[in-house]
């Protein structure tokens, strides 16, 4: 089941599991004090959970169903059974919530202390504000922000879909322009242990293709319409099924942007045609 991950929530959690990593075997549960005014639903507690899971924010081994109900509440009698364990306390109208998630053990992950790290120093602005809705995203790796902002299910698809909208960009732009890109372009695209997503950003623009990344040298920019551009993308990067074409194009214009300079910005801005222009400067 998606969920609309939320900036603030995320920070909570890694946060809280940040303060009880290392100490051993204990309990460690989430109340309604720690999320108070964050108008959030057990689901989508058990949801952020999980996909932090999934996504390598934290190390945890799941017992029981995290989208669990009646049926399958597991068993808390023997609190030695888990090493970590996280109740879920919220009140509802018949009384607590009886589901309770555990984790055979749990904690933060290198990405996931890099990503708390960054939090740290600028928190979320809806942690100021209250209740928040969506996730602002800027602190995840390139290719997430990518995957979670398209609606994408793959890192792969994020990585292969950006490189043809790079490539698109680039062959408007002269090679001045996209040097000067490159060399604000040093983040790397997504931390993991798989050699495939571990280049820098620049690697994506510059293009992976050795003889694709020679030709955009060698010739002067192209003048591409704003339907080619969309086309290029929908033929070239493999889109999976069901994926609108500009969305997904916004979604790496949004990732991209959040790496680059204003001035940047704006000269890429200068290079695009008008329907591809509008969704850069609106990203």
């Amino acid at each position: 089941m998606p969920i609309n991950l939320r900036e603030d929530v995320a920070y909570i959690l890694l946060k809280k599991i940040s303060e009880s990593d290392g100490q051993g075997q204990q309990e460690v549960k989430f109340t309604e004090s720690d999320l108070a005014g964050r108008d959030l639903s057990p689901s989508d507690l058990l949801g952020h959970l999980d996909y932090l899971n999934q996504k390598q924010y934290i190390n945890a081994e799941f017992t029981g169903n995290a989208y669990g109900n009646q049926e399958d509440t597991p068993d808390a009698a023997n609190p030695k059974e888990f090493d970590f364990r996280i109740a879920n306390t919220y009140g509802s109208a018949d009384g607590p919530l009886p589901h309770l998630i555990a984790f055979k053990s749990a904690e933060l992950t290198e990405k996931g202390r890099k990503m708390l790290e960054k939090m740290e120093a600028n928190p979320p602005q809806a942690l100021r504000e209250g209740p928040a809705t969506s996730i602002a995203a800027k602190d995840m790796p390139f290719l997430e922000k990518v995957m979670i902002r398209g609606n994408l299910t793959d890192l792969f698809d994020a990585r292969d879909i950006s490189e043809v909208v790079f490539r698109t960009m680039r062959d408007m732009m002269t090679n001045e322009a996209a040097d000067r890109v490159t060399s604000e372009l040093h983040e790397e695209m997504e931390p993991t242990e798989d050699k495939a997503l571990q280049n820098e950003i620049a690697d994506l623009w510059k293009d992976t293709n050795p003889i694709v990344h020679f030709l955009s040298r060698i010739r002067p920019p192209l003048i591409i319409k704003s339907d080619t551009f969309l086309f290029r993308i929908k033929q070239e990067a493999g889109l999976p099924s069901g994926s609108n074409v500009e969305f997904v194009v916004q979604a790496v214009f949004k990732a991209t942007k959040d790496e680059l300079s204003e001035e940047r910005i704006k000269e890429i801005s200068g290079f695009l045609p008008d329907k591809i222009k509008e969704l850069w400067e609106q990203a």
